[in-house]
């Protein structure tokens, strides 16, 4: 029986989730479908002219060739250069792969192709998934402490403590969203020669854990990184990830807070309409 009252609370968040999902989709279809299709149309030109400029490659060449780049591409080997990208599955960037791994990021721009490796990966994935879980909740409930303990010793010394918390608070997020939004834009943008919005999506992307793959940092073989960079990722990735997470769960308590204020004023009305009621009728006998 106490189930029963919250069934249409269920079904209502059933609800507005396929909702939300279809309107996501019907929003992407209309941006991205014609889009691709000009692409596919471009893309079937330009084969046209390759096979005609190159009269030596026929479909069975031009499949070789394109092999040839996939295989390249996914080895992190350069066409132009024949060089790889730094440190490409040594131990450096199979540390950086764990830890998309854990983080559930996954990339895909690398990924195991032995049986071994395979295996491994699904056991560490287990294993460090949790574990990835635990150890970011606890840092991100250490940063908002030491957030609080902030707010509390600024309050006690002005004695305004709504109004110093608002303000901790405010500042803390926007010195935090240049930390970790602003700040790597600019850099992104001098060391993978990327736009303004091209920076910012790969950052969102990142530290959501979304991780599409399209664009990915420290990756390309044509370009050279300082040897700082890749430390400075891992740094602001993991820290990133922790914020974001603190962010979240206070989106969650915002959401749960807004669903008990509706609840409990629904009750109030209730109450007060019984009440009315109960008061009339005593009127009227």
């Amino acid at each position: 029986m106490q189930f029963v009252p919250r069934l249409p609370t269920i079904l209502l968040l059933g609800v507005v989730y396929v909702l939300y999902l279809l309107i996501g989709g019907a929003v992407f279809w209309t941006l991205e479908g014609e889009h691709v299709g000009e692409n596919l149309q471009t893309l079937r030109e330009e084969k046209s002219r390759v096979l005609r400029k190159y009269t030596c490659l026929d479909q069975d060449s031009l499949e070789e060739v394109a092999q040839l780049v996939r295989s390249a591409s996914k080895y992190g080997l350069s066409l132009k250069s024949n060089s790889t990208a730094d440190g490409f599955w040594k131990f450096t960037s199979s540390a950086v792969f764990a830890a998309t791994v854990v983080t559930t990021i996954g990339y895909g721009n690398i990924s195991p192709s032995t049986m071994y490796g395979q295996i491994f990966t699904v056991f560490f994935a287990l294993i460090g998934i949790p574990l990835n879980v635990v150890v970011l909740n606890k840092i991100g409930k250490y940063m908002l402490n030491i957030e609080k303990k902030f707010c509390e010793f600024v309050a006690k010394k002005t004695n305004r403590k709504k109004c110093v918390r608002v303000l901790i608070h405010s500042v803390s997020f926007v010195l935090l969203a240049v930390l970790y939004f602003v700040a790597p834009v600019l850099i992104f943008q001098q060391y993978e020669g990327w736009t303004h919005a091209e920076a910012f999506y790969y950052c969102f992307i990142t530290l959501s854990t979304i991780g599409f793959g399209d664009y990915v940092a420290d990756d390309n073989p044509d370009r050279h990184y300082p040897e700082w960079y890749g430390s400075i990722m891992a740094a602001w990735i993991f820290f990133g990830l922790a914020w974001l997470a603190v962010l979240i769960n206070h989106s969650i308590d915002l959401l749960e807070h807004f669903n008990e204020y509706l609840k409990q004023k629904r009750e109030g009305n209730a109450d007060t309409t019984d009440a009315t009621q109960e008061k009339d009728s005593t009127k009227g006998q």
